[in-house]
């Protein structure tokens, strides 16, 4: 597409962020908490899921450790829009300290920082774990995960410890959420498109090659990954506003293998992947709690077990990867180009 071309884009981009906003409106109205909440999820897992994308799908890394820097995002966040009353409330076994007893902040700048404070721990890691490739690169991810957790459960002068924080201020509705989403679905699309994407994919395709042709690997995948830790931490900011509760347990190792399998089943390197695949996986994980529940089936009662969708959805996720392995979209992405060809201008060529 070139630059003359772009407002022939315009028009439909704008209808389709209207015919959204128009279902957002109507849900919000008429469909009951369960599932304005899994809308809410939806949004949020899209934002985590091409946040991840853009680091494992488009430039090649490995990563394990989104987790922490939701932790990140979730606790600068919170402790931003907490009210004052509520921090002398929770904080019972140590008091909090300054300056984070007297800060505040709207939420909007709040997610903000959550981001921001994602994205330099992101760079601060990066200068030493980049210098790994394959597994080696996602173990110490883990790790650093790991080490987040175990930290934000012993400075209880700042995230109350395994505590947690309690009563977060529930700003992040549907409009919120949906607004980072289509912000975040932006942002990844013009660099998806622009020349930092193709040297991304390059170095994704063959890293030795695109060092021999003079591109500097380590920075491009040094700002790579502090991007996606950026949005990996509004997502988590987000997560907390939604949920009103967060702990340190929240942020194992299980989170980041919620996301990666949305950016598996959706397709590495594809964003319209992840945004399907994020409605997808958080419908169906949603759908399958009836199997934890006790069923009856005429005279045949089944007992609940607690855990069996993750079990059933693991089952699911094999399969995908042994028959369908490029996910729901593989490479490809759903765009106004591909659509528009169907219906060209007076005048054009089919």
């Amino acid at each position: 597409m070139n630059r003359n071309e772009k407002p022939r884009y315009l028009l439909p981009s704008l209808v389709a962020i209207a015919v959204l906003a128009l279902f957002l409106w109507w849900a919000n109205g008429n469909l009951d908490n369960y599932k304005i909440q899994v809308l809410n999820l939806i949004a949020i897992n899209s934002i985590l899921a091409l946040s991840l994308n853009l680091i494992y799908g488009f430039t090649g890394m490995f990563s394990l450790g989104h987790a922490g820097f939701m932790a990140i995002g979730a606790y600068v966040s919170s402790l931003l829009i907490l009210p004052q009353v509520q921090k002398d409330m929770i904080y019972i076994i140590q008091p909090l300290v300054w300056p984070f007893s007297v800060m505040q902040a709207p939420f909007f700048i709040a997610v903000l920082a959550g981001g921001i404070a994602a994205a330099l721990l992101g760079l601060l890691i990066a200068m030493p774990v980049l210098r790994l490739g394959g597994d080696y690169l996602g173990i110490a991810t883990l790790g650093f995960a790991e080490i987040i957790r175990v930290v934000f459960t012993n400075i209880t002068p700042i995230t109350n410890g395994a505590l947690g924080l309690k009563g977060i201020p529930d700003y992040a509705n549907i409009w919120w959420n949906y607004g980072w989403c289509l912000l975040t679905l932006f942002f990844m699309i013009r660099i998806a498109n622009s020349n930092f994407g193709n040297v991304l994919r390059a170095i994704r395709d063959d890293e030795i090659a695109a060092r021999a042709m003079g591109i500097n690997t380590f920075k491009y995948r040094v700002v790579s990954f502090s991007i996606g830790a950026f949005f990996a931490g509004i997502g988590g900011a987000l997560m907390a506003s939604l949920i009103t509760t967060i702990d340190p347990k929240m942020f194992s190792f299980l989170l980041t293998f919620n996301v990666l399998m949305i950016v598996v089943a959706g397709g590495l390197g594809s964003l319209t992947g992840s945004v399907l695949g994020s409605a997808v996986i958080t419908i169906l994980l949603e759908w399958l709690r009836f199997v934890e529940n006790p069923i009856d089936i005429g005279s045949f009662h089944l007992e609940g077990i607690p855990g069996m969708r993750m079990v059933i959805f693991s089952l699911l996720l094999i399969l995908i990867i042994l028959f369908r392995r490029e996910g729901i979209m593989g490479m490809r992405e759903l765009s106004w180009d591909a659509f528009l060809r169907r219906f060209p201008r007076g005048g054009e060529n089919r």
